[in-house]
Protein backbone atom coordinates (compact mmCIF):
# COMPACT_ATOMS: atom_id res chain seq x y z
CA UNK A 1 0.00 0.00 0.00
CA UNK A 2 1.73 3.30 -0.90
CA UNK A 3 -0.71 5.69 0.63
CA UNK A 4 -2.67 4.89 3.64
CA UNK A 5 -5.63 7.90 3.75
CA UNK A 6 -7.26 9.79 0.92
CA UNK A 7 -8.90 12.92 0.53
CA UNK A 8 -12.00 12.97 -1.92
CA UNK A 9 -13.54 16.73 -3.08
CA UNK A 10 -17.61 15.59 -3.59
CA UNK A 11 -19.23 17.49 -6.74
CA UNK A 12 -17.39 16.30 -9.55
CA UNK A 13 -15.27 13.82 -8.02
CA UNK A 14 -17.17 11.47 -6.50
CA UNK A 15 -21.11 12.75 -7.25
CA UNK A 16 -22.40 14.29 -10.41
CA UNK A 17 -24.64 16.91 -8.95
CA UNK A 18 -24.69 19.42 -11.92
CA UNK A 19 -27.83 19.14 -12.95
CA UNK A 20 -29.49 19.41 -9.61
CA UNK A 21 -26.89 22.06 -8.70
CA UNK A 22 -28.15 24.05 -11.82
CA UNK A 23 -31.75 23.81 -11.72
CA UNK A 24 -31.81 24.92 -7.81
CA UNK A 25 -29.35 28.15 -9.11
CA UNK A 26 -31.63 28.97 -12.15
CA UNK A 27 -35.08 28.25 -9.89
CA UNK A 28 -33.93 31.09 -7.39
CA UNK A 29 -32.81 33.40 -10.10
CA UNK A 30 -36.41 32.99 -11.96
CA UNK A 31 -37.93 33.58 -8.61
CA UNK A 32 -36.18 37.38 -7.94
CA UNK A 33 -36.76 37.76 -11.94
CA UNK A 34 -32.88 37.32 -12.27
CA UNK A 35 -31.57 35.66 -16.20
CA UNK A 36 -30.92 32.44 -15.72
CA UNK A 37 -27.80 30.06 -16.96
CA UNK A 38 -27.21 26.91 -19.05
CA UNK A 39 -26.44 24.02 -17.04
CA UNK A 40 -22.99 23.78 -18.27
CA UNK A 41 -22.41 27.00 -17.32
CA UNK A 42 -22.42 25.93 -13.73
CA UNK A 43 -19.32 23.85 -14.47
CA UNK A 44 -17.69 26.86 -14.06
CA UNK A 45 -19.69 28.78 -11.40
CA UNK A 46 -19.75 25.96 -8.92
CA UNK A 47 -16.92 24.72 -6.26
CA UNK A 48 -15.76 27.63 -4.24
CA UNK A 49 -19.03 27.56 -1.87
CA UNK A 50 -22.48 28.79 -2.22
CA UNK A 51 -21.30 32.64 -1.23
CA UNK A 52 -19.25 32.43 -4.71
CA UNK A 53 -21.80 30.48 -7.06
CA UNK A 54 -24.16 32.87 -5.89
CA UNK A 55 -22.17 36.35 -6.54
CA UNK A 56 -20.95 34.39 -9.94
CA UNK A 57 -24.70 33.74 -11.38
CA UNK A 58 -25.82 37.06 -10.31
CA UNK A 59 -26.24 40.36 -12.61
CA UNK A 60 -23.07 42.61 -11.71
CA UNK A 61 -25.61 45.31 -10.48
CA UNK A 62 -26.69 43.06 -7.78
CA UNK A 63 -26.43 43.91 -3.97
CA UNK A 64 -25.00 41.97 -1.17
CA UNK A 65 -28.82 41.88 -0.19
CA UNK A 66 -29.65 39.96 -3.17
CA UNK A 67 -27.01 37.69 -2.70
CA UNK A 68 -28.38 36.90 0.44
CA UNK A 69 -31.71 36.68 -0.64
CA UNK A 70 -30.56 34.13 -3.37
CA UNK A 71 -28.53 32.17 -0.88
CA UNK A 72 -31.34 31.60 1.32
CA UNK A 73 -33.88 30.58 -1.85
CA UNK A 74 -31.37 28.32 -3.09
CA UNK A 75 -30.96 26.67 0.01
CA UNK A 76 -34.71 26.03 0.48
CA UNK A 77 -34.67 25.10 -3.57
CA UNK A 78 -31.67 22.90 -2.92
CA UNK A 79 -33.25 20.70 0.18
CA UNK A 80 -36.15 19.54 -1.99
CA UNK A 81 -34.30 18.76 -5.19
CA UNK A 82 -30.77 17.56 -4.45
CA UNK A 83 -30.85 14.30 -5.06
CA UNK A 84 -33.58 14.36 -8.34
CA UNK A 85 -30.81 13.69 -10.86
CA UNK A 86 -27.40 13.81 -8.58
CA UNK A 87 -25.28 10.08 -8.18
CA UNK A 88 -22.37 8.58 -8.13
CA UNK A 89 -20.05 8.46 -11.38
CA UNK A 90 -19.70 5.80 -12.65
CA UNK A 91 -16.87 3.41 -10.99
CA UNK A 92 -16.61 5.28 -7.71
CA UNK A 93 -18.65 2.88 -5.33
CA UNK A 94 -15.65 0.08 -6.66
CA UNK A 95 -13.18 2.61 -6.07
CA UNK A 96 -14.12 3.37 -2.34
CA UNK A 97 -14.34 -0.67 -1.98
CA UNK A 98 -11.39 -1.46 -3.13
CA UNK A 99 -9.86 1.76 -1.49
CA UNK A 100 -11.42 0.69 1.69
CA UNK A 101 -10.95 -2.99 1.74
CA UNK A 102 -7.36 -2.30 1.50
CA UNK A 103 -7.29 -0.57 4.77
CA UNK A 104 -6.97 2.96 3.42
CA UNK A 105 -9.05 6.04 5.62
CA UNK A 106 -11.46 7.93 3.49
CA UNK A 107 -12.38 11.17 3.96
CA UNK A 108 -14.65 13.97 2.05
CA UNK A 109 -13.80 17.72 1.98
CA UNK A 110 -16.52 20.19 0.38
CA UNK A 111 -17.06 23.47 -0.26
CA UNK A 112 -20.81 22.63 -0.51
CA UNK A 113 -22.45 23.71 2.93
CA UNK A 114 -21.98 20.89 5.62
CA UNK A 115 -25.44 19.98 5.92
CA UNK A 116 -25.72 19.14 2.42
CA UNK A 117 -22.53 17.69 2.10
CA UNK A 118 -23.48 15.10 4.86
CA UNK A 119 -26.58 14.43 2.97
CA UNK A 120 -25.20 13.50 -0.07
CA UNK A 121 -22.48 11.31 1.30
CA UNK A 122 -25.08 9.53 3.40
CA UNK A 123 -27.67 8.89 0.84
CA UNK A 124 -26.15 8.99 -1.93
CA UNK A 125 -22.81 7.17 -0.55
CA UNK A 126 -24.61 4.66 2.10
CA UNK A 127 -22.24 1.73 2.25
CA UNK A 128 -19.24 3.96 2.05
CA UNK A 129 -16.84 4.11 4.85
CA UNK A 130 -15.60 7.45 5.60
CA UNK A 131 -13.78 8.35 8.39
CA UNK A 132 -14.63 12.09 8.04
CA UNK A 133 -16.86 13.96 6.06
CA UNK A 134 -16.47 17.80 6.15
CA UNK A 135 -18.56 20.60 4.42
CA UNK A 136 -18.25 24.42 4.90
CA UNK A 137 -18.78 24.80 8.52
CA UNK A 138 -18.56 28.38 10.03
CA UNK A 139 -15.33 29.71 11.42
CA UNK A 140 -13.64 27.38 9.09
CA UNK A 141 -11.80 28.64 5.61
CA UNK A 142 -12.96 26.92 2.62
CA UNK A 143 -10.89 25.70 -0.13
CA UNK A 144 -8.31 25.91 -1.25
CA UNK A 145 -7.30 27.48 2.22
CA UNK A 146 -5.68 24.41 3.50
CA UNK A 147 -6.83 24.12 7.04
CA UNK A 148 -9.60 21.28 5.74
CA UNK A 149 -7.05 19.19 4.61
CA UNK A 150 -5.15 19.88 7.46
CA UNK A 151 -7.46 19.34 9.91
CA UNK A 152 -8.26 15.85 8.52
CA UNK A 153 -4.55 14.73 8.73
CA UNK A 154 -4.59 15.22 11.75
CA UNK A 155 -7.63 13.20 12.89
CA UNK A 156 -6.51 10.26 10.53
CA UNK A 157 -3.10 10.77 12.88
CA UNK A 158 -1.10 10.73 9.47
CA UNK A 159 1.53 12.62 8.08
CA UNK A 160 0.26 14.44 4.91
CA UNK A 161 3.09 12.27 2.90
CA UNK A 162 0.91 9.89 3.61
CA UNK A 163 -2.34 11.39 2.12
CA UNK A 164 -3.31 11.54 -1.67
CA UNK A 165 -5.96 14.43 -2.33
CA UNK A 166 -8.01 13.89 -5.60
CA UNK A 167 -10.45 16.11 -7.12
CA UNK A 168 -11.76 17.72 -10.13
CA UNK A 169 -10.80 21.46 -9.87
CA UNK A 170 -7.74 24.14 -9.49
CA UNK A 171 -9.38 24.91 -6.16
CA UNK A 172 -8.52 21.28 -5.14
CA UNK A 173 -5.27 21.03 -6.64
CA UNK A 174 -4.36 24.19 -4.74
CA UNK A 175 -5.64 22.88 -1.68
CA UNK A 176 -4.04 19.54 -1.54
CA UNK A 177 -0.53 21.10 -2.74
CA UNK A 178 -0.64 23.90 -0.02
CA UNK A 179 -1.27 20.81 2.50
CA UNK A 180 2.06 19.50 1.18
CA UNK A 181 -0.44 16.18 -0.12
CA UNK A 182 0.45 14.60 -3.12
CA UNK A 183 -2.61 15.63 -5.56
CA UNK A 184 -4.63 13.90 -8.27
CA UNK A 185 -6.89 15.45 -10.78
CA UNK A 186 -10.02 13.43 -12.24
CA UNK A 187 -11.09 14.10 -15.93
CA UNK A 188 -14.61 12.94 -15.14
CA UNK A 189 -15.62 15.67 -13.24
CA UNK A 190 -16.63 19.37 -14.03
CA UNK A 191 -13.31 21.00 -14.98
CA UNK A 192 -11.10 19.98 -17.45
CA UNK A 193 -7.65 18.11 -17.83
CA UNK A 194 -5.55 21.48 -18.68
CA UNK A 195 -6.72 23.02 -15.17
CA UNK A 196 -5.52 20.61 -13.71
CA UNK A 197 -2.56 20.29 -15.28
CA UNK A 198 -2.08 23.94 -14.77
CA UNK A 199 -2.25 24.27 -10.86
CA UNK A 200 0.35 21.38 -10.68
CA UNK A 201 -1.88 17.73 -10.18
CA UNK A 202 0.77 15.27 -9.35
CA UNK A 203 -1.65 12.92 -11.17
CA UNK A 204 -5.05 13.07 -13.29
CA UNK A 205 -6.53 9.38 -13.52
CA UNK A 206 -9.30 9.09 -16.73
CA UNK A 207 -11.27 6.75 -14.64
CA UNK A 208 -11.70 6.10 -11.06
CA UNK A 209 -9.84 2.44 -11.12
CA UNK A 210 -6.43 4.88 -11.68
CA UNK A 211 -7.08 6.06 -8.50
CA UNK A 212 -7.38 2.91 -6.96
CA UNK A 213 -3.46 2.12 -9.00
CA UNK A 214 -2.36 5.27 -7.58
CA UNK A 215 -2.99 4.70 -3.93
CA UNK A 216 -2.62 0.84 -3.30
Amino acid sequence: MKYKGLIFDLDGTLLDTLQDLADAANASLTHFGFPVHPVKSYRYFVGEGLHTLVQRILPDSATETDIAKLMEKFGEIYATNWNTNSGPYPGVLDMLQALSNAGIQLAVLSNKPHMFTKICVDTLLPDCSFAFVYGKRDGIARKPDPVGALEIAENMNLSVEEILYVGDTATDMQTGNSAGMKTIGVEWGFRKREELEENNAWEIASTPAEVVSYAI
